[in-house]
């Protein structure tokens, strides 16, 4: 919105070309992001605490999560409404990459807002069924591959990249719908799993959002992406503006999350961020190293798979609770120990998979 300003004033005066850098556009994308969930949080969460909008807390989980009973939730809306208007700001409206980003992210957001209306209406912690929630997310999921796919200008568009391989590219045809539709789905489940502890998934999705800006301003370069060797995607580059949003937002959200939190994110913000991360990975064609910088929303998504299977199969359980984290915490870990060594993890599985971009 605001380009479409500067482009009007560059008439007047050629300062206002600047704002035709990405980089810039970035950055404050970013900081507008920050500014908003700062100046926005604190009165949000008086007015959570007000109408007693509170998280429901498991009988069966740690004992020490019992304390945490009635601490407001839904906070993710915060990083919903800091995301969208920093993105409209500052991003190109005509770009077709950064619409479905941001459509895809608050439509997953509509269902974690659905599924937390539930849990607190209902006063107990199931919330949106299984099921519900899963035909929602299969409808939005393969409603922005199937777009995705059809929208393609070029080849490279729906080819699967691997990682740490010169020139190893598979062509999916159809099957881009099928990996689209999993990694944007898996995504936004994967980090819903992880979300249960004090600021141990909204870091994490920081780092890996702005791993991915990176991606996507070096794809979306075609300079950069042929001294890369990687491929070169037309108008992916928009998306560092939607990145910087989400890393914005996630910071001003962990200001009132990190331990003892203030504010829980609820679904709202969890299904969103994950979905966000899966449908930018999708766009600048690194799902596989999406899967390696998101290693701790994968841990713990497969430590719950393990744990169910084993127990259907055995009658037997692997971890003393799934996911993992709870599994620390039952072993005796405090909760800022685990929060930070996940945090440690995610540093290290996001630098090699930024160590992609060279290393081929």
């Amino acid at each position: 919105m605001l380009l479409w300003l500067a482009d009007y004033l560059t008439q007047y005066h050629s300062g206002f070309n600047v704002f035709r850098y990405l980089t810039l556009r970035a950055i404050l994308g970013t900081l507008t992001a920050l500014s908003i969930s700062l100046i926005i949080g604190p009165s949000m969460i008086r007015k959570l605490t007000m109408y007693k909008i509170g998280q429901n807390i498991r009988d069966d989980g740690p004992q020490a999560h019992l304390s945490k009973a009635g601490t407001p939730t839904m906070g993710g809306a915060l990083i919903l409404v800091a995301v969208a208007i920093s993105t409209i700001l500052w991003m190109d409206l005509n770009n077709r990459q950064v619409v479905v980003a941001l459509v895809v992210t608050l439509l997953f957001g509509g269902i974690g807002f659905i599924d937390d209306f539930k849990k607190l209406k209902g006063g107990c912690s199931q919330g949106l069924s299984a099921k519900a929630k899963y035909i929602w997310q299969t409808v939005f999921g393969l409603g922005a591959a199937i777009y995705i796919y059809q929208t393609a200008q070029q080849p490279i568009e729906t080819t699967l990249i691997i990682p740490f391989m010169k020139d190893a590219m598979i062509p999916l045809g159809m099957g881009f719908v099928v990996l689209a539709y999993l990694v944007i789905v898996g995504t936004s489940n994967s980090v819903n799993l992880t979300d249960g502890l004090d600021g141990l998934a909204i870091l994490p999705t920081v780092m890996v959002a702005g791993a991915l800006g990176v991606f996507a301003y070096l794809t979306g370069n075609i300079n950069f992406a042929n001294y890369l060797s990687i491929p070169y995607v037309s108008g992916v580059g928009e998306l560092v503006v939607f990145c910087g949003a989400l890393v914005g937002a996630g910071l001003g959200f962990l200001w009132f999350n990190t331990y003892p939190a203030q504010v829980f994110m609820g679904d709202v913000g969890a299904l969103a961020l994950g979905a966000a991360l899966g449908v930018v990975a999708v766009l600048v064609r690194q799902e596989l190293v999406l899967l390696i910088m998101g290693g701790v929303f994968v841990m713990e998504t497969v430590s719950v798979i393990l744990q169910v299977a084993s127990f259907k199969l055995t009658g037997r359980r692997i971890f003393r609770m799934a996911p993992l984290h709870h599994h620390f915490e039952l072993k005796g870990w405090p909760e800022p120990r685990v929060i930070v060594r996940f945090w440690i993890i995610t540093v290290v599985l996001v630098l090699i998979g930024l160590a992609s971009l060279k290393v081929r």
